[in-house]
């Protein structure tokens, strides 16, 4: 499947064009025939035939209302697919993946400018999902991969890690793509947990905590709790001891268990206004 449409620089639409490329990817998706998949941003559709003949249900959600109207078409004989015609960071995903019981299987490849947000929004259907196989760019992709103490671990890493297991598949080159892009891109998988990876009571609390701790990276680890809403009313130094973390630290040096330790005490101890 191809189209003509140009790429629109405004939308960061980078089309994949390298046809082993494209069979590595749909392979490490591992679409079964009675999987409900969603496609984020199929583009000229270099996955998205692949993912029609093999899914047993396909909804695409395609921001350019162009390429929209040409996936239309195209699948107009294909009652298994759907397209939507909307932003992906303002569309209702729980209420498009509560169409069925099964659990879904992402395919996107994100654009750079983004795929944070997608990330996120993707966390807070997490329950809905079965696996993701997501190209991004090779920075956000070590990011998500990197341990604590190191200048790519950050929000995305702790958040993400909570509820899935992230792990980076293969490189894209630039050359893989029309227009070629500047960075090297990643595949990665994400396969959702059961359960949360740590007990952190509250999951509002630990969004807060965790970005709290990493809003001014060269402060401590007191120092940035300090101003944070999450613990509005709670003295920092005694929420640190009792969870045996040391002030002096930065954010950056906690682990997963460690967040949540700070965000079990806050639910079970601080003040209802916090």
């Amino acid at each position: 499947m191809s189209s003509n449409r140009r790429p629109l620089k405004s939308l960061g639409q980078n089309f994949l064009v390298d046809q082993n490329i494209i069979e590595k990817i749909i392979h490490s998706a591992n679409i079964q025939p009675d999987d409900a998949v969603l496609e984020i941003g199929p583009g000229r559709g270099a996955l998205t035939g692949h993912l029609a003949q093999r899914a047993g249900r396909l909804v695409l959600i395609e921001f350019d209302h162009a390429l929209a109207a040409y996936h239309r078409d195209c699948h107009k004989d294909n009652e298994r697919v759907t397209v939507i015609d909307a932003d992906v960071l303002k569309v209702d995903l729980a209420a498009i993946l509560s169409e069925t019981d099964r659990k879904w299987n992402v395919v996107a490849n994100l654009p750079y400018n983004i795929s944070t947000e997608v990330l996120f929004r993707l966390l807070e259907v997490h329950d809905r999902l079965s696996r993701m196989t997501l190209m991004l760019q090779k920075e956000v992709g070590d990011r998500l991969a990197s341990p604590p103490d190191c200048s790519q671990y950050g929000v995305t890493t702790v958040l993400l890690g909570l509820w899935f297991d992230i792990r980076r598949n293969f490189i894209v080159p630039p050359g893989c793509f029309h227009p070629s892009p500047k960075v090297d891109s990643a595949i990665l998988n994400f396969t959702p947990l059961l359960n949360p990876r740590a007990d952190v009571g509250d999951e509002n609390i630990f969004k807060y905590v965790v970005k709290a701790a990493f809003s001014m990276r060269r402060k401590t680890l007191a120092n940035c709790l300090k101003s944070a809403e999450c613990i509005k009313g709670v003295d920092p130094e005694l929420l640190l001891n009792s969870c045996n973390i040391d002030g002096r630290r930065r954010g950056e040096t906690l682990s997963l268990e460690e967040f949540a330790r700070l965000s079990l005490w806050l639910t079970e101890n601080a003040p209802s206004n916090a």
